[in-house]
C-alpha cells in the first residue's frame, strides 16, 4: 500500500511540473515571437535614416 501512494505522489508531482514546463514555454515562445515583430518593425528600412556618407567620410573613421 505504501509503494502505491509513493507512486501516486510522485506522479502527481511530475504531471504538476510537466504542465508548470509546458505553460512557461508557451509563455516564452509568445514573447519571443512578440519581440521578433517588435524588432522587425523598428528595424524596417522605411524607418531608418538615411546616412549621406561621402568616401571621405568613410576613410576617415
Amino acid at each position: 500500500m505504501k509503494k502505491l501512494e509513493f507512486t501516486q505522489i510522485a506522479l502527481s508531482l511530475g504531471s504538476g511540473i510537466f504542465l508548470v514546463g509546458l505553460g512557461t514555454t508557451s509563455f516564452l515562445l509568445e514573447q519571443l515571437l512578440e519581440l521578433s515583430q517588435m524588432s522587425e518593425e523598428i528595424l524596417r528600412g522605411d524607418r531608418l535614416p538615411i546616412l549621406n556618407l561621402t568616401p571621405r567620410d568613410i576613410q576617415q573613421n
